[in-house]
């Protein structure tokens, strides 16, 4: 009876999002393949294997996080650099732009007579001593 109920429980559908640790192996597919690795390399034999298997899995490990963390490193390098080139052109326009002297042709305005800037001048009214 209990081992009815265990079975229904591992058979039953999984939430969406979970994700399995061994893909589609159940327990009794675990359990069956440790069984057989027991039968073929022996009771002493299987303690060393396991230990075998955790260092390399975590060698394994090791290797994959230095690789994404060099090839992060290069992203963020090459962001950086394509950054630092962008605001190095924004500078150099931004100087080309305030050495230019700013003129009503320049501004793309017309020059009329409203724009234009008032002179005074200065005409000699009739009188003399």
């Amino acid at each position: 009876m209990l081992a009815g109920v265990f079975w229904e429980i591992t058979l039953a559908p999984e939430p969406a999002g979970v994700r399995l640790m061994f893909g589609s192996l159940g327990m009794p597919e675990l359990v069956i393949i440790l069984v057989i690795a027991l039968i073929i390399f022996g009771p002493r034999k299987l303690p060393e294997l396991g230990r075998s298997l955790g260092k390399s899995l975590g060698e394994f490990k090791k290797a994959s996080n230095e690789l994404r963390n060099t090839l992060e490193e290069e992203v963020r390098g090459e962001e950086q650099k394509d950054q630092k080139a962008k605001m190095q052109a924004e500078q150099a326009s931004a100087l080309a732009a305030s050495a230019q002297p700013i003129t009503p042709e320049s501004t793309g305005n017309p020059v009329t007579p409203e724009s234009a800037e008032p002179t005074i001048s200065r005409t000699s009214t009739g009188t003399s001593a």
